[in-house]
């Protein structure tokens, strides 16, 4: 057996700030690696050193291996912990640290290649005696070949990465007429994320459950699983929202689902944690893929079980068998997790890109985060800002901390899906355990994520008093009012905000009897107690409020007990309007064009795809809004855009005669 004294942490994000933290406690010190973009991340001043990988590009620096194990060797460390995602699964890491006499806290890498693949991984299942879907390799295959060869499994059908994982490389095919741009995409996607782009396609059973079984195990023969994880609300095939246990596996399902996992774990000679990840439908289920590594969601485990799965990785990688409090786990209440991604789910969960002004969640749950105040999303990697964690006696009771803690999350800057996760952890399907891996395309996406804000005028009048509180700064008017109180009455001061429901006007001055409002031109009784530039104490209908708020140039981030307002202050002169040729298309987010699907002069239909742009590790297509002609294509391939940058011109068609 051995001790690390230093583990160096091969990834990013939140999941680097979450190794880090329990290697704190273990007494560990520890190693970050970064790429340039994420030079200022919470997560490298989390570590005791840090090393530079120069890029910015998945492919330059996180999925360098050559990189992290000189990084092991030049900062002493004895371990590398990959974390999830980037080289996590990859044997060639776990080859190259063996070689270098560097411990990886993982699998041996013949366990992780003979998982890495899903077509060789099913086989061996197979021959487990481990239910599975049957799938096929569509590499090489194309026109009539590859249709046949799908004609074979039926639809609908996925097109995956057969490396692939965390819902990238993955595509639902329903007809023919769309196999052949599916397993393109889904190929594209899974090269570029994962350094393979064999796919796989598999039959797409509607209606089934996402729920998989975390395994660990030791060098001592031992293996232990830990229960299973509800992972069925997901978009794009990635997972939203996690919990534990799942509503619909009662005990004798859980036993059947955890020797099944129990036995693929013993089948490649596994060693540490993993999920073994299947498909529930009825009381029948088949295995996916092993996951070999750790999950994403698997605190809602930890909180279950009271175990920390990232100490156990490391006593294992140390050479200690699975201590007691593993083998004889039992689950006690209930863990419901939600991540909170820079995306906009009104708009096909387009991921965001910006500076994140402001990032606090309140207290009472559990928050795993890669970001903090100033932090920027950028696009070279996966748009996850944090994990957030309840844990309570009940699954009602869990629903209900988590909805309230991210409902009343002050989150500004960035577009988040906060609005979603809150309005599915209080939706009628998820309260009664209704959904299924389809639940995200069967509501209303929009609707569930509008902004639940309720007091348009309380949230103006206070971004307001904010507003002038901080022009005024001085502690006598933060202590007391705004604006500046005048013996004889005067008219109004006025400004003017562009919300979400359009223009509202805010007029207001003090006089001897406290603050006169108006909104929109109609009196509102209001009462102000107190006032800063980031905290606004009010009365309005009789009800008193906090507002809290912060203000970047023209806009102001108001939060309250009813929700969140984003205000946009109107200058008296705005900029001017520049224009551009009717028809144009705009890239939806900074990213590089990887394919141009037209030429000048092309007739195209609505719906036709113009220009693929690859973000944030997964492609985007700009689609025609109309039938028209291709008038101009100002991208190329492998060129960087912005957002909202003009990518092609499509003009009407010219009038028949």
């Amino acid at each position: 057996m051995t001790s690390f004294a230093k583990i160096l942490i091969a990834n990013r994000g939140e999941i680097a700030a979450r190794i880090a933290r329990t290697c704190r406690q273990m007494g560990i010190a520890t190693v970050a690696v970064y790429s340039d973009a994420d030079a200022h991340a919470p997560f490298v001043a989390d570590c005791d050193e840090a090393v530079r990988l120069p890029g910015a590009a998945a492919a330059d620096t996180y999925l360098r291996v050559d990189l992290v194990v000189e990084a092991a060797l030049a900062t002493g460390a004895d371990a590398v912990h990959p974390g999830y995602g980037f080289l996590s699964e990859s044997p060639h890491l776990a080859a190259a640290c063996d070689e270098a006499g560097v411990t990886f806290i993982g699998p041996p890498a013949a366990a992780i290649a003979a998982m890495s693949s899903k077509i060789e991984a099913k086989a061996t299942m197979r021959d487990a005696g481990v239910p599975v879907l049957e799938g096929l390799d569509a590499s090489g295959l194309d026109g009539a070949a590859l249709t046949a060869a799908a004609g074979t499994l039926g639809y609908p059908l996925l097109a995956k990465g057969s490396a692939s994982g965390g819902g990238k490389g993955i595509r639902v095919v329903t007809a023919p007429d769309g196999l052949a741009d599916a397993v393109a995409v889904a190929g594209r996607e899974a090269l570029a994320a994962f350094g393979d782009g064999t796919v796989l396609l598999e039959r797409y059973l509607e209606g089934a459950r996402h729920v998989e079984i975390q395994v660990i195990a030791d060098d001592h023969g031992n293996v232990a699983h830990l229960f299973e994880r509800e992972c069925s609300i997901q978009r794009r095939h990635q997972k939203i929202i996690e919990e534990c246990p799942s509503p619909v596996v009662d005990a004798a399902l859980r036993e059947r689902m955890g020797q099944a996992a129990v036995a693929a774990t013993n089948a490649v000679g596994y060693v540490g944690a993993g999920t073994v990840e299947f498909l529930l439908a009825g009381d029948g289920f088949y295995f996916m893929e092993m996951n070999t590594r750790l999950q994403v969601e698997h605190p809602v485990t930890e909180m279950v079980t009271g175990l920390d799965l990232v100490r156990l990785q490391i006593r294992v990688a140390e050479g200690e068998p699975l201590p007691p409090e593993v083998t004889a786990a039992t689950i006690t209440g209930h863990a419901i997790e939600a991540r909170l991604y820079a995306e906009d789910p009104a708009a096909g969960f387009l991921p965001a890109v910006g500076r994140l002004h402001r990032f606090r969640i309140p207290v009472g749950v559990r928050v795993d985060a890669g970001v903090a105040d100033g932090s920027e999303v950028t696009v070279h990697y996966d748009p996850l800002l944090a994990k957030v964690i309840a844990h309570a006696p009940t699954r009602h009771e869990a629903a209900a901390a988590l909805a309230r803690a991210l409902a009343g999350a002050e989150l500004y800057g960035v577009t988040t899906n906060r609005d979603l996760l809150v309005g599915i952890l209080r939706s009628h399907e998820f309260l009664t355990g209704a959904t299924d891996t389809g639940f995200i395309d069967r509501i209303d996406v929009s609707a569930m994520a509008a902004s639940p804000i309720a007091d348009v005028a309380g949230h103006a009048l206070a971004a307001t008093l904010g507003h002038q509180a901080r022009r005024r700064a001085t502690a006598a008017v933060q202590a007391s009012i705004p604006s500046g109180w005048r013996n004889a009455p005067s008219q109004l001061q006025v400004q003017e905000w562009d919300t979400e429901s359009g223009t509202t006007v805010v007029g207001y001055r003090f006089d001897r009897e406290g603050l006169v409002a108006e909104i929109d031109g109609s009196p509102l009784a209001a009462t102000l107690h107190r006032a800063d530039a980031e905290d606004v104490d009010l009365t309005i209908g009789g009800v008193r409020r906090r507002y809290r708020m912060l203000s970047v140039d023209d806009t102001t981030w108001v939060s309250s007990p009813l929700g969140q307002a984003t205000l946009t202050r109107l200058r008296r002169f705005p900029d001017p309007v520049v224009h551009e040729a009717p028809g144009s298309l705009h890239s939806p987010m900074p990213g590089k064009v990887v394919a141009v699907a037209v030429e000048i002069g092309a007739e195209v239909a609505a719906g036709d795809t113009i220009v693929v742009i690859e973000a944030m590790k997964m492609e985007h297509s700009v689609r025609s809004p109309a039938t028209g002609v291709v008038a101009a294509v100002t991208v190329t391939v492998g060129q960087q855009v912005d957002a909202h940058q003009v990518v092609a011109v499509v003009e009407a068609p010219a009038p028949a005669g």
